[in-house]
């Protein structure tokens, strides 16, 4: 039985180290896209085809 509890403690911690660094990398493309979206926008004078 402890077992069973082992595997399942660390297969939660794992989880959520998951979730951290999935948050974290989403949060920082949805930046990343907002400044590249921002600075399409401030120059877009400068844009000719």
């Amino acid at each position: 039985m402890e077992r069973v509890y082992k595997t399942m403690r660390n297969t939660g911690a794992a989880s959520i180290a998951v979730g951290i660094v999935i948050a974290t990398v989403g949060l920082t493309t949805g930046i990343i896209a907002i400044v590249n979206g921002a600075l399409l926008l401030k120059r877009k004078s400068d844009v000719t085809f």
